[in-house]
């Protein structure tokens, strides 16, 4: 088995670091959707309201109700939203929130209901802020 060279070596951590140097931990945004406002930076998996409309795991979300965006450097804050912001998701999960228990009981007059609820929910991976 041939010996690796040293620029190889070289050439591969090199790569490495363009790789990370790409991303920029400070950046995030805070986006709205199902109601809510959620701070989210690229790499983030979120949990997020059912969106309404036919999707599948795998399908590609794009956000374009964007409060607020920063980069490290510059803030841009919108009226209510920044015009030509987006942040792009993937859709990783599609699923239902653990079963909460709804009890009505009336003492002494015979009444009692008992209800369940499961939230469903869309758990995306942000993978661009533009």
């Amino acid at each position: 088995m041939p010996k690796a060279t040293e620029s190889t070596k070289v050439s591969k951590k090199a790569v490495k670091t363009t790789k990370k140097a790409s991303v920029n931990k400070d950046e995030f945004a805070v986006i709205v959707t199902g109601g809510k406002q959620y701070k989210v930076s690229v790499g983030d998996k979120v949990k997020i309201e059912k969106i309404k409309g036919e999707h599948k795991e795998g399908d590609s979300l794009t956000f374009d109700k964007v409060l607020l965006v920063d980069n490290g450097k510059d803030t841009s804050i919108g009226t209510p939203y920044i015009s030509g912001a987006k942040v792009e998701a993937t859709l990783s999960k599609i699923g239902r929130a653990a079963k909460v228990e709804v009890i009505k009981y009336k003492a002494k007059s015979n009444y009692f209901k008992r209800n369940g609820h499961r939230q469903p929910f869309f758990e995306i991976e942000i993978t661009a802020i533009k």
